[in-house]
């Protein structure tokens, strides 16, 4: 089990918020917490990867911070 929070650049509004919770919600994630800037994310890794998790991020049209 892994918790990490990814760093969202660009987001702005609550608009922002609802569009990565959307994207999100289609991943097999334990739990999530979405605020302006950051997502908390509980995910089982062997179920899904930090990769799909950044794709799904940038799905909603937003860019994960690296490092």
């Amino acid at each position: 089990m892994a918790e990490k929070i990814f760093i969202i650049e660009n987001m702005s509004c609550n608009h922002c918020v609802m569009a990565v919770k959307k994207e999100l919600s289609k991943l097999n994630l334990d739990s999530f917490q979405v605020e302006i800037g950051n997502a908390k994310i509980n995910y089982d890794e062997s179920k899904t990867t930090d990769g799909q998790i950044e794709k799904a991020i940038e799905e909603a049209g937003y860019k994960v911070k690296k490092g």
